[in-house]
């Protein structure tokens, strides 16, 4: 008897620092840590300061604009990006440098890439309206380039506005980083690069084994109509 009890608290035991250690884990990339920490003098990505997969150091090269070049990849092929475009672009990589919690969708053959990490349809929507006007020649970042010997970017299609590049918000969202990302049904089950994420992402990984009502709760803070809002619309 004694001995099954012991089995059982080793097991306990196992499993427990499993969770801790997946939490804790960070993806596979060039400037990813071996496991998130608290990290001071972030110039771009605070969001994750208190536990990032990055370091400092590489937050310099998003803290100027026009962000001009990331290790070989260049942005401004078709020109600088607006800095309402830009700012959509540095909370995605942001998120896949930094985020502690971008391991819950990391790729099953790919340990350094992400792979349908749900995203809200009111961010799509917003990074489509603050892209429309801005040029881009690849409809898929990842593989619709020209690489040269020095592992730089190039264009292989023309430039044209976003609005002709992609249909809407969706489009967008779910072809530029390829699969890493799919427009969620869920207002609430979903990532928008903001403080919100912290208070929904539990009920993200455990899908249906979250009470409703729980999830609601959780993501008042992102369904609440604005003070000001409100008003206007009572006036109304």
């Amino acid at each position: 008897m004694k001995f099954a009890v012991s089995l059982l608290s080793l097991l306990a035991l196992v499993l427990f620092f499993s969770a801790v250690t997946c939490q804790q884990s960070c993806l596979l990339g060039k400037h990813h840590k071996a496991s998130p920490s608290a990290e001071t003098g972030a110039r771009e990505c605070v969001l994750y300061s208190e536990s990032s997969c990055c370091y400092a150091n590489f937050t310099e090269k998003l803290s100027h604009s026009p962000v001009i070049e990331v290790d070989n990849y260049y942005w401004n092929r078709c020109g600088n990006l607006s800095k309402e475009c830009e700012a959509y672009l540095k909370k995605l990589e942001c998120f896949y440098q930094c985020s502690p919690d971008a391991d819950r969708w990391i790729h099953p053959n790919m340990s350094f890439a992400i792979v349908h990490v749900p995203i809200c349809q009111s961010f799509c929507d917003n990074w489509f309206n603050a892209c429309r006007s801005d040029l881009v020649c690849a409809h898929n970042w990842i593989s619709d380039w020209i690489i040269d010997e020095n592992g730089e970017n190039h264009c292989k299609n023309q430039c044209i506005p976003f609005h002709q590049m992609y249909s809407n918000g969706t489009d967008l969202c779910q072809s530029a980083w390829g699969a890493s990302f799919e427009v969620s049904s869920s207002p609430c089950r979903c990532l928008d690069f903001s403080e919100t994420d912290r208070k929904v992402i539990k009920y993200i990984v455990d899908g249906e084994n979250s009470e409703e009502s729980e999830e609601k709760e959780a993501c008042k803070p992102r369904l609440q109509t604005p003070p000001g809002d409100q008003d206007e619309a009572e006036d109304d």
